[in-house]
């Protein structure tokens, strides 16, 4: 996700204003209709993402917005209903979404987080994938109708070799979370979505992943605390927004993640709601470092390869000369 320096590309007032009501109001019918499913936190990361940064990656394809996370959702939520261990649940519905994804020629990360919040949520009603569709038909149309898409390539590059290191480390922090016995905290499905587009950038440096990994877990942090301050939900909600705001501000992070996290608290078991921000860390600790060090490592065989075809080429011009 993006990291820009907020002093540039700033974004106005009003698409935060639509945004953020977006949200409230996904909050406010689930509380009027006291149906817990009906609150995505991925759609809040989307909603910022589309409408207020307007993400290339994510608004290129306005078809792909609502078809990828309803395709996804519904992969998630069929895998939920095998009676087999949670981990396994967890990286069979990762292989088949990159499987999917690869198919569509696709990179919408936040397609990830619907098709995990099945299994985070624990949830087998089929309305999910509904709740899903009906939301992200709305952010297309919130991308469609303003033509934010319009003068931006269709096609871009894709890495598909990332889908495979990204599978690895998730296996790697599913099996670290089933040795210590807490497999049922392991999927925090925005963290995995930040994983995966940090695969996906050219640059990845110990700056961004500190940056990443602390601002993760303050937003978790102050979901846990309003939720546990604050009785209405939608009020809750709308503090939750406007803190994240000023975090995203103050760090210059533009990770839309930090929208969708505090919301996780609405839908979590109550009894793993406190330990949201600690798994958040450990999570961020884990799975960023496996980034970074890969990314340090692509580095400098690139580098190496660089090299050796500088030399080469030195060679052929001193054999000529």
């Amino acid at each position: 996700m993006s990291l820009a320096d907020s002093a540039t590309n700033k974004p106005g007032k009003w698409p935060y204003v639509i945004a953020i009501s977006f949200i409230l109001f996904m909050i406010s019918l689930s509380v009027g209709l006291q149906h817990s499913e009906i609150i995505l936190p991925e759609v809040a990361a989307m909603a910022i993402a589309m409408w207020v940064y307007r993400e290339p990656g994510w608004i290129r394809r306005p078809s792909v917005i609502f078809i990828a996370p309803t395709v996804t959702a519904t992969i998630g939520l069929v895998i939920n209903q095998f009676q087999i261990l949670y981990p396994i649940k967890v990286v069979l519905t990762l292989m088949i979404m990159m499987f999917f994804l690869r198919l569509i020629r696709s990179n919408l990360a936040p397609a990830i987080a619907t098709g995990l919040l099945p299994l985070a949520i624990h949830t087998e009603d089929w309305s999910f994938v509904w709740i899903v569709f009906g939301f992200t038909l709305t952010l297309m149309a919130g991308v469609v109708v303003p033509q934010l898409h319009k003068h931006l390539a269709t096609k871009s590059m894709i890495q598909y070799k990332y889908m495979v290191i990204f599978l690895g480390i998730s296996l790697c922090w599913l099996s670290v979370c089933s040795l210590l016995g807490y497999e049922q905290m392991a999927v925090i499905p925005p963290i995995f979505v930040v994983v995966y587009e940090s695969l996906q950038k050219p640059m990845y440096t110990a700056k961004i992943a500190f940056k990443q990994g602390s601002t993760l877990t303050l937003s978790a942090a102050v979901g846990v605390l309003i939720f546990m301050q604050v009785d209405s939900q939608v009020l809750a909600a709308f503090i939750d927004m406007i803190v994240v705001v000023m975090i995203s501000r103050f760090f210059h992070a533009r990770i839309p993640a930090l929208y969708a996290i505090p919301l996780l608290t609405f839908i979590f078991p109550k009894e793993n709601v406190w330990s949201l921000p600690l798994v958040t860390f450990f999570a961020s600790l884990f799975m960023f470092s496996f980034v970074l060090l890969y990314k340090y490592g692509e580095k400098r065989t690139l580098n190496r390869k660089h090299q050796l075809e500088q030399n080469k080429s030195c060679g052929q011009n001193s054999v000529s000369s």
